[in-house]
Parts: C-alpha cells; sequence; structure tokens
C-alpha cells in the first residue's frame, strides 16, 4: 500500500512549513505530498498567516524536490477557468519532471467563494464534467492540431492545447460519496477512484459502485486506483496519542472511529481492513505541520508493515 501525505494549508501554513513537510515527505520515503485547495479555514482559529494557492504551491515544490509525487485533493473546479488549469497542471508537470497528479472537484465551501469575490455557480456538478472533458482533451490533443469544445458552460474554439505535460497522461482522480454521477465520471476520466474520509464499509459500497460503473463504461475496474483520504494521529503510547489529538483539537476515540488513530499496530491493522476491500493508496491528512517526528514515526513503525 503506497501511503501519500496530505495536508490542509488554509487551516494555517506558509509556503516555507510546506517546504518542510514536503522534504521530509521526500527523505522518509512517502510516495507523494498532497495538497488541499482552499481560501478559507474551517473550524475555530484565524488561519494565520493566511491561505496559499495551490498551483503556486506545486509549482515551488516542483523544484525544490526531486522524486515524491505532487498534487491535489481536490482542485476546485470553480476556483479556474478548465483551459487555464490546463496550461497551469502542464506547465507544472513540466517543472516537476512528470511527477504531477490532478485532483479535480466540483467545489463545494461557498463561505471562501464569498470571502475572496469567487463566482459559486448553483450547476457545479455539470460543469466539472465539462471541465474533466476539456482538461484532458488539451492534454491529448496532438501536437500541430487544435481543439474545440462546444458544451452548455464552456466553448472553445481552436485552442492548440498548448502546453503539453512532461507525461504522457497526467493522472486524474475523482472523489467522492455520490452514489451515481460521480462513479460515471470516475470510470470516464479517472485513473484514480479516491473515498475522502469514509468507513471501511462505505468505502467497499462506493469502490463496488466504481467498478459496476466502470464495467458498464467498457472499461476494465482494475484501470483505477482505488484509494482513501483519513485523518492520522499515531504515538508509541497512549499518551503521545493523546497529546497528537490534542494538538489539532480532536478526540482519540473520535479519531480512532473516523481516521487512523492509536499505536502502530492498531494504525496497520486498520489499513489492512481497508486494502481487504480494495484500496491501495492512502493519503494520511496531517493536520500539525510542525510535528514532523508523527511522520518520522509513520515512516518507521507502520510503512514497512504495509510492503
Amino acid at each position: 500500500m503506497d501511503l501519500r501525505v496530505f495536508t490542509e494549508p488554509q487551516q494555517g501554513a506558509d509556503y516555507d512549513t510546506l517546504l518542510r513537510v514536503a522534504r521530509a515527505t521526500e527523505e522518509l520515503g512517502f510516495d507523494a505530498f498532497f495538497r488541499s485547495d482552499h481560501y478559507v479555514r474551517m473550524g475555530s482559529g484565524d488561519g494565520l498567516p493566511g491561505p496559499t494557492d495551490a498551483w503556486i504551491t506545486l509549482a515551488g515544490l516542483a523544484r525544490e524536490t526531486k522524486r515524491i509525487r505532487l498534487g491535489t485533493l481536490m482542485t476546485a473546479g470553480t476556483f479556474r477557468l478548465p483551459g487555464v488549469l490546463a496550461i497551469q497542471v502542464a506547465q507544472v508537470d513540466q517543472m516537476s519532471g512528470g511527477r504531477i497528479e490532478l485532483g479535480l472537484g466540483a467545489g463545494w465551501f461557498e463561505e471562501e467563494h464569498t470571502a475572496y469575490g469567487i463566482p459559486f455557480p448553483k450547476e457545479r456538478f455539470g460543469r466539472l464534467e465539462e471541465q474533466l472533458a476539456i482538461v484532458t482533451g488539451l492534454w491529448a490533443t496532438e501536437a500541430g492540431k487544435t481543439f474545440d469544445y462546444e458544451g452548455r458552460y464552456y466553448r472553445l474554439v481552436d485552442s492548440p492545447a498548448l502546453p503539453k505535460p512532461a507525461q504522457r497522461r497526467i493522472p486524474v482522480l475523482i472523489g467522492g460519496l455520490g452514489a451515481t454521477r460521480t462513479p460515471r465520471l470516475a470510470a470516464r476520466y479517472a485513473d484514480e477512484f479516491n473515498m475522502p474520509f469514509a468507513s471501511v464499509e462505505d468505502t467497499e459500497r462506493q469502490f463496488g459502485r466504481v467498478r459496476a460503473a466502470a464495467e458498464d463504461a467498457g472499461r476494465p475496474a482494475g484501470d483505477l486506483v482505488y484509494s482513501n483520504a483519513l485523518v492520522v494521529c499515531i504515538g508509541k503510547d497512549d499518551a503521545e496519542v493523546a497529546r497528537r489529538a490534542a494538538a489539532i483539537g480532536r478526540e482519540v476515540e473520535e479519531l480512532k472511529a473516523n481516521g487512523l488513530a492509536g499505536s502502530p499496530a492498531e494504525v496497520v491493522d486498520k489499513l489492512g481492513r481497508y486494502a481487504a476491500v480494495g484500496s491501495s493508496r492512502v493519503y494520511l491528512q496531517v493536520l500539525d505541520l510542525d510535528d514532523l517526528d508523527h511522520l518520522e514515526l509513520i515512516s518507521a513503525q507502520v510503512a514497512p508493515q504495509l510492503d
């Protein structure tokens, strides 16, 4: 099972903090560094020093890391026009030497839109479907040819479909809990389906829907990577677990029920249950970005047991 580090910088982190975490991610052998795409803190607190932009951050990290994959869970479709997003992601992929992955979602947090003057359209899922068609279509267009698209929300005419990514195909991640439209979109456009913050039982149910949608679309269900995103809080003993839970404002028992919490052995056991229903990759939501010892513990005592 791949372990990836997943951060929520809107809760309060500047670029230098993210760079330290990304470098630790690389040095400690994790597979990737991902970040959310939000502009306003969720929950209590002031969110200082303020938000950072996902793709500006990843562009910097592309030049300051060498091995790890880099990406978003999930880029908000409401933040960027699809043609502009295709250019941004392709450029960052070039800057990284071909290590970028794009998680793309419809956008959902209305407060951050009103806070920064970003339109929050009612029909976001339909826009997401067109955005996926456009972004992947632009990247797939043969060099020297043009790309056209006529949709309800977007229209492209004679696009040169440039620049091209360094990778032949940038992996696209789609995720969510929707029972019908989300699996259908994943079957059509995704390289990976991600189940965010869900139980083993709900994960199994949704993975089954995505597999069925893929087969209905004439695509082998095994073409997709199936993954989870889960908050992580691990300690060598109960006192360390409690200290880490308190640092992120959470209760230990709640974290054990809804995330990956407890001793390394407890977490390995729970990861095994996710693996049993088809998950081959887990994004560890790390909420205390100053606690690099946490990452060292996971690297030393959890990761080696997952091979």
